[in-house]
Protein backbone atom coordinates (compact mmCIF):
# COMPACT_ATOMS: atom_id res chain seq x y z
CA UNK A 1 0.00 0.00 0.00
CA UNK A 2 2.83 2.39 0.89
CA UNK A 3 4.51 1.70 -2.46
CA UNK A 4 1.26 2.53 -4.29
CA UNK A 5 0.93 5.80 -2.40
CA UNK A 6 4.54 6.74 -3.16
CA UNK A 7 4.00 6.00 -6.85
CA UNK A 8 0.87 8.11 -7.15
CA UNK A 9 2.56 10.97 -5.30
CA UNK A 10 5.50 10.73 -7.70
CA UNK A 11 3.12 10.91 -10.68
CA UNK A 12 1.54 14.03 -9.19
CA UNK A 13 4.99 15.52 -8.75
CA UNK A 14 5.98 14.64 -12.31
CA UNK A 15 2.89 16.35 -13.64
CA UNK A 16 3.29 19.28 -11.20
CA UNK A 17 -0.50 19.31 -11.34
CA UNK A 18 -0.24 19.88 -15.08
CA UNK A 19 -2.96 17.65 -16.43
CA UNK A 20 -6.61 18.48 -15.98
CA UNK A 21 -7.84 15.72 -18.29
CA UNK A 22 -7.52 11.95 -18.59
CA UNK A 23 -3.97 10.68 -18.79
CA UNK A 24 -3.09 9.01 -22.08
CA UNK A 25 -0.46 6.31 -21.52
CA UNK A 26 1.51 5.52 -24.64
CA UNK A 27 1.81 1.79 -23.91
CA UNK A 28 -1.93 1.19 -23.96
CA UNK A 29 -2.17 3.23 -27.15
CA UNK A 30 0.14 0.93 -29.14
CA UNK A 31 -0.08 -2.50 -27.50
CA UNK A 32 -2.98 -3.58 -29.72
CA UNK A 33 -0.97 -2.93 -32.86
CA UNK A 34 0.50 -5.79 -34.84
CA UNK A 35 3.75 -7.06 -33.37
CA UNK A 36 2.87 -6.18 -29.77
CA UNK A 37 1.05 -7.73 -26.85
CA UNK A 38 -0.77 -5.95 -24.03
CA UNK A 39 0.45 -6.73 -20.52
CA UNK A 40 -1.64 -5.58 -17.57
CA UNK A 41 0.46 -5.15 -14.43
CA UNK A 42 -0.54 -7.20 -11.39
CA UNK A 43 0.38 -7.23 -7.72
CA UNK A 44 3.99 -6.40 -6.95
CA UNK A 45 5.28 -6.77 -10.51
CA UNK A 46 7.97 -4.31 -11.51
CA UNK A 47 10.29 -3.70 -14.45
CA UNK A 48 13.06 -5.89 -13.08
CA UNK A 49 10.84 -8.83 -12.09
CA UNK A 50 9.06 -8.82 -15.45
CA UNK A 51 12.19 -8.29 -17.55
CA UNK A 52 15.30 -9.51 -15.68
CA UNK A 53 17.45 -9.09 -18.78
CA UNK A 54 18.83 -5.55 -19.03
CA UNK A 55 18.47 -5.48 -22.83
CA UNK A 56 14.84 -6.62 -22.74
CA UNK A 57 13.94 -4.22 -19.93
CA UNK A 58 15.51 -1.27 -21.70
CA UNK A 59 13.66 -2.03 -24.95
CA UNK A 60 10.26 -2.33 -23.24
CA UNK A 61 10.76 0.83 -21.21
CA UNK A 62 11.64 2.84 -24.30
CA UNK A 63 8.74 1.40 -26.29
CA UNK A 64 6.36 2.46 -23.50
CA UNK A 65 8.08 5.85 -23.17
CA UNK A 66 8.45 5.47 -19.43
CA UNK A 67 10.99 4.54 -16.78
CA UNK A 68 8.98 5.37 -13.68
CA UNK A 69 7.56 2.67 -11.41
CA UNK A 70 4.87 0.25 -12.59
CA UNK A 71 1.67 -0.22 -10.62
CA UNK A 72 -1.24 -2.71 -10.67
CA UNK A 73 -3.76 -2.00 -13.42
CA UNK A 74 -1.35 -0.22 -15.77
CA UNK A 75 -1.20 -1.63 -19.31
CA UNK A 76 2.13 -1.73 -21.13
CA UNK A 77 3.13 -2.86 -24.60
CA UNK A 78 5.58 -5.74 -25.09
CA UNK A 79 7.03 -6.63 -28.52
CA UNK A 80 6.31 -10.19 -29.60
CA UNK A 81 9.92 -10.85 -30.67
CA UNK A 82 11.63 -9.21 -27.70
CA UNK A 83 14.68 -11.51 -27.70
CA UNK A 84 15.75 -10.32 -31.13
CA UNK A 85 14.59 -6.73 -30.80
CA UNK A 86 16.76 -3.71 -31.52
CA UNK A 87 15.63 -0.30 -30.34
CA UNK A 88 16.05 1.20 -33.81
CA UNK A 89 13.45 -1.28 -35.08
CA UNK A 90 10.84 0.61 -33.05
CA UNK A 91 11.70 4.12 -34.10
CA UNK A 92 8.57 6.25 -34.72
CA UNK A 93 10.69 8.26 -37.16
CA UNK A 94 11.88 7.19 -40.63
CA UNK A 95 15.45 5.97 -40.84
CA UNK A 96 16.18 8.54 -43.55
CA UNK A 97 14.75 11.88 -44.56
CA UNK A 98 15.63 14.28 -47.36
CA UNK A 99 18.98 15.86 -46.59
CA UNK A 100 18.78 19.43 -45.32
CA UNK A 101 22.55 19.87 -45.17
CA UNK A 102 22.44 20.33 -41.41
CA UNK A 103 21.77 18.32 -38.26
CA UNK A 104 18.18 18.34 -37.04
CA UNK A 105 16.36 17.31 -33.87
CA UNK A 106 12.70 16.32 -34.22
CA UNK A 107 10.24 16.07 -31.32
CA UNK A 108 6.83 14.47 -31.82
CA UNK A 109 4.50 15.02 -28.83
CA UNK A 110 2.08 12.42 -30.17
CA UNK A 111 4.73 9.69 -30.35
CA UNK A 112 6.37 10.93 -27.13
CA UNK A 113 9.73 10.72 -28.85
CA UNK A 114 12.69 12.69 -30.16
CA UNK A 115 14.98 11.85 -33.05
CA UNK A 116 18.40 13.16 -34.12
CA UNK A 117 19.23 13.31 -37.84
CA UNK A 118 22.67 14.03 -39.24
CA UNK A 119 23.26 16.46 -42.09
CA UNK A 120 22.73 13.67 -44.64
CA UNK A 121 19.26 12.92 -43.25
CA UNK A 122 20.17 9.68 -41.45
CA UNK A 123 18.57 8.95 -38.08
CA UNK A 124 21.42 8.50 -35.61
CA UNK A 125 19.45 8.00 -32.43
CA UNK A 126 15.95 8.35 -31.00
CA UNK A 127 14.46 8.08 -27.55
CA UNK A 128 11.43 8.57 -25.31
CA UNK A 129 10.30 12.05 -24.33
CA UNK A 130 7.58 13.82 -22.36
CA UNK A 131 6.47 17.17 -23.71
CA UNK A 132 4.16 19.87 -22.47
CA UNK A 133 0.79 18.87 -21.06
CA UNK A 134 -2.48 20.22 -22.46
CA UNK A 135 -3.10 22.32 -19.36
CA UNK A 136 -1.14 23.26 -16.23
CA UNK A 137 -3.16 23.89 -13.10
CA UNK A 138 -0.43 25.81 -11.30
CA UNK A 139 -0.26 28.49 -14.00
CA UNK A 140 -3.91 28.08 -15.05
CA UNK A 141 -2.99 28.01 -18.71
CA UNK A 142 -2.17 25.78 -21.66
CA UNK A 143 1.40 24.49 -21.55
CA UNK A 144 2.00 22.41 -24.66
CA UNK A 145 5.43 22.50 -26.26
CA UNK A 146 5.47 25.13 -29.01
CA UNK A 147 5.20 23.63 -32.48
CA UNK A 148 7.34 24.88 -35.32
CA UNK A 149 10.96 25.17 -36.41
CA UNK A 150 13.50 26.65 -34.02
CA UNK A 151 17.21 26.80 -33.19
CA UNK A 152 19.10 25.82 -30.07
CA UNK A 153 20.00 29.18 -28.54
CA UNK A 154 21.47 28.20 -25.16
CA UNK A 155 22.93 25.06 -23.58
CA UNK A 156 23.78 24.01 -20.05
CA UNK A 157 25.56 21.24 -18.15
CA UNK A 158 24.55 18.58 -15.63
CA UNK A 159 23.72 21.24 -13.02
CA UNK A 160 21.19 23.10 -15.18
CA UNK A 161 17.91 23.84 -13.35
CA UNK A 162 14.64 25.71 -13.81
CA UNK A 163 14.53 29.27 -12.51
CA UNK A 164 10.72 29.23 -12.61
CA UNK A 165 9.34 25.80 -11.71
CA UNK A 166 8.15 24.62 -9.33
CA UNK A 167 6.48 27.89 -8.47
CA UNK A 168 7.27 30.27 -6.95
CA UNK A 169 11.06 29.97 -6.73
CA UNK A 170 12.08 27.31 -9.23
CA UNK A 171 14.82 24.78 -8.62
CA UNK A 172 13.63 21.75 -10.63
CA UNK A 173 16.67 19.93 -12.07
CA UNK A 174 17.09 20.15 -15.86
CA UNK A 175 20.40 18.36 -16.52
CA UNK A 176 21.99 18.99 -19.93
CA UNK A 177 19.42 21.64 -20.87
CA UNK A 178 19.24 22.79 -24.50
CA UNK A 179 16.91 25.77 -24.95
CA UNK A 180 15.15 26.26 -28.28
CA UNK A 181 12.19 28.67 -27.79
CA UNK A 182 10.65 30.89 -25.09
CA UNK A 183 12.31 29.13 -22.16
CA UNK A 184 11.42 25.65 -23.43
CA UNK A 185 14.28 23.18 -23.59
CA UNK A 186 15.28 19.59 -24.14
CA UNK A 187 16.67 18.25 -20.87
CA UNK A 188 17.15 15.14 -18.80
CA UNK A 189 14.50 14.18 -16.23
CA UNK A 190 16.06 12.53 -13.15
CA UNK A 191 12.64 11.50 -11.80
CA UNK A 192 11.88 9.51 -14.93
CA UNK A 193 9.38 9.73 -17.78
CA UNK A 194 5.75 8.75 -17.05
CA UNK A 195 4.56 7.64 -20.50
CA UNK A 196 2.51 10.76 -21.26
CA UNK A 197 3.06 14.49 -21.81
CA UNK A 198 3.46 16.04 -18.39
CA UNK A 199 5.73 19.11 -18.49
CA UNK A 200 5.23 22.86 -18.60
CA UNK A 201 6.49 22.85 -22.19
CA UNK A 202 10.01 21.48 -21.95
CA UNK A 203 10.88 18.20 -23.63
CA UNK A 204 11.94 15.83 -20.87
CA UNK A 205 14.25 12.96 -21.81
CA UNK A 206 16.20 10.12 -20.26
CA UNK A 207 19.19 11.71 -18.57
CA UNK A 208 21.71 9.67 -20.57
CA UNK A 209 19.93 10.59 -23.82
CA UNK A 210 20.06 14.27 -22.89
CA UNK A 211 23.76 13.99 -22.10
CA UNK A 212 24.41 12.37 -25.50
CA UNK A 213 22.34 14.98 -27.33
CA UNK A 214 24.04 17.84 -25.46
CA UNK A 215 27.66 16.75 -25.92
CA UNK A 216 27.63 14.49 -29.01
CA UNK A 217 25.12 16.16 -31.29
CA UNK A 218 23.85 19.64 -30.43
CA UNK A 219 25.65 22.88 -31.19
CA UNK A 220 24.77 26.15 -29.56
CA UNK A 221 25.13 29.37 -31.54
CA UNK A 222 28.73 30.43 -32.23
CA UNK A 223 30.75 32.03 -35.01
CA UNK A 224 31.50 28.67 -36.65
CA UNK A 225 27.81 28.09 -37.44
CA UNK A 226 27.00 31.74 -38.11
CA UNK A 227 25.37 31.85 -34.67
CA UNK A 228 22.69 29.43 -35.78
CA UNK A 229 22.39 26.60 -33.25
CA UNK A 230 21.18 23.13 -34.16
CA UNK A 231 17.84 23.05 -35.95
CA UNK A 232 14.81 21.86 -33.96
CA UNK A 233 11.46 20.77 -35.37
CA UNK A 234 8.50 20.29 -33.03
CA UNK A 235 5.53 18.53 -34.61
CA UNK A 236 1.96 19.63 -33.94
CA UNK A 237 -0.19 17.93 -31.30
CA UNK A 238 -2.87 15.85 -33.00
CA UNK A 239 -4.49 14.25 -29.97
CA UNK A 240 -4.60 10.67 -28.71
CA UNK A 241 -7.86 8.76 -28.81
CA UNK A 242 -7.03 5.96 -26.39
CA UNK A 243 -7.22 6.56 -22.65
CA UNK A 244 -5.95 4.72 -19.60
Amino acid sequence: MIKKIIFFLSIMQLCVFTTAHAIHFYGKQICQQSGFSCLRIKGNQNWRSLFPDTHDRGIVMRINRMNTSLYPGLTIAVPDDLDNADIMDFSPFPQNISSTGEKTIVFDPNELAWGAYDADGTLLRWGPASGGADYCRDIDDACQTHEGTFRIYSVGSSDCYSKKFPLPDGGAPMPYCMYFVNGQAFHGEPRGLPGFNASHGCVRMYVNDAEWLRYSFVEGPYSGNQFRGTKVIVNAYTGIDDEQ
